[in-house]
């Protein structure tokens, strides 16, 4: 969907993106723009995040340091069917973002939806293409969305916007300094790590918690709205993403290995294992490598419940993935004890990992598929697939993928602390303390 929500801008008129993302998906982000050989994108790490306003200010300060650009401000969850017409709207919204206005696309309704806000649209300019915003409006009960509909002058809210850099961090001043300033002075402290522009916690923690509407959309009169009307879907859950999946002849949406018995009207999605369902209807299944959900359909955007009382819990997992993705490739933690833990390690090709060492740690080796070259105090050896090597406690190693096809290996962790903190770097390629 990352991939998508890029390529779906003209690419005559794209320059280099930015995306706004946190630390710990940061190579995914870099590995699926790379798939689509898009080098040149600017990854902002967001330390905390802090909404959309000061997420969509970075992106416009860092962007202020070479032009003024208009930016064209959009999230990756999002789906489009129909480009061409998304591209005539987007064209439409840059005449009104070059005349100093700052546009939000409003979808044209095809129901009385209650789980978007909605864009109450004044006067029309551009030929009646673009409209002044008279109003945002927070989500509505049915009756008075049924009311939006047949007035005929409501759109849904999208979340897409249009406009000047300059002018959103002129209005973001205007109505959020606080917000501007904290911005402005992160982005003048930020540091670059690898491809990443990494913000400051420090200066980035005491910024507003707030979305570009409240702060900026539905306070400056320069608001206009373009009608969008191109097969559009907020995929922000399990639902939206049935709505806009093909099913099956019994109304299923089915991702993976599944067995289903008289099931009807349900999603399925399952990363590894076997998923058996008997009897069931109008149910959300969706199995990871971290968790298994099962909810109904219109249930389900509360997993947001779920994810809260893991915080509050504390458990681990609400800040930590099983599968783990690193500038090397990744790891996925496919068994783990109170001593022990086994891990499976891609390494890409040319890619190495640090020269390191670990305190409370011993590691066992063992090669599963490509060429291995391995550092082990001063020696350096070659294991290809089915040989090992053992690292003691103590030892400085690395490990390098000097082939042309992925290397996979399985690591036994075993010692009395496992975490990925005792880790000391000696050196790495990445820049990584």
């Amino acid at each position: 969907m990352l991939q998508d929500t890029i390529l779906r801008v003209d690419e005559n008129c794209r320059e280099e993106p930015y995306i706004v993302c946190n630390d710990s998906t940061r190579f995914l982000v870099a590995e699926e723009l790379q798939n689509i050989n898009l080098s040149n994108a600017n990854i902002i790490l967001e330390p905390v995040g802090r909404n959309t306003a000061p997420a969509i200010a970075l992106a416009a300060a860092h962007a202020m340091k070479d032009d003024d650009p208009v930016m064209l401000v959009l999230s990756a969850d999002h789906v489009i069917l129909d480009k061409s017409k998304f591209q005539i709207a987007v064209e439409i919204a840059r005449k009104q973002a070059l005349d100093g206005n700052l546009v939000t696309f409003g979808i044209v309704p095809s129901h009385p939806e209650t789980g978007y806000g909605y864009i109450k649209k004044s006067k029309g300019c551009d030929a009646d293409k673009a409209f002044s915003v008279s109003a945002f409006v927070e989500k509505p009960n049915l009756e008075k969305a049924k009311d939006y509909i047949s007035s005929g002058d409501y759109l849904w809210n999208s979340g897409m916007f249009m406009f000047r850099a300059s002018r959103y961090l002129e209005e973001l001043k205007k109505f959020e300094p606080k917000i501007h300033s904290i911005c402005i002075e992160a982005v003048n402290q930020a540091t670059e790590d690898l491809d990443f522009i990494r913000i400051s916690e420090e200066i980035f923690q005491d910024c507003p918690n707030t979305s570009i509407d409240y702060a900026v959309m539905e306070k400056t009169g320069a608001a206009v709205v373009v009608p969008l009307d191109a097969g559009w879907s907020d995929v922000g859950s399990w639902l939206s993403l049935y709505e806009v999946s093909v099913k099956d002849k019994s109304n299923n949406v089915i991702t993976g290995d599944s067995i289903c018995i008289d099931t009807k009207n349900t999603l399925i999605r399952g990363d590894e294992r076997l998923i058996a369902t008997i009897g069931v209807d109008d149910l959300v299944i969706v199995d990871t490598k971290d968790a298994l959900l099962v909810a109904k359909k219109d249930q389900s955007q509360k997993v947001k419940e779920v994810t809260n009382k893991l915080k509050q819990k504390g458990r681990s997992e609400y800040f930590s993935h099983r599968e783990v993705y690193r500038p090397w490739g990744k790891y996925d933690s496919i068994d783990q004890g109170d001593r022990y833990q086994v891990k499976l390690i891609t390494v890409k090709p040319g890619q190495k990992l640090s020269l390191q060492m670990h305190h409370h740690r011993a590691e066992h080796w063992i090669v599963v598929s490509g060429t291995a070259k391995v550092t082990l105090g001063k020696d350096e050896i070659m294991l290809s697939e089915n040989q090992s090597t053992y690292i003691p406690l103590g030892v400085t190693h690395a490990l390098e993928n000097p082939g042309k096809i992925p290397l996979e290996l399985i690591e036994v962790q075993s010692g009395s602390y496992l975490g990925e903190d005792d880790i000391v770097r000696f050196e790495d390629k990445y820049g990584r303390i």
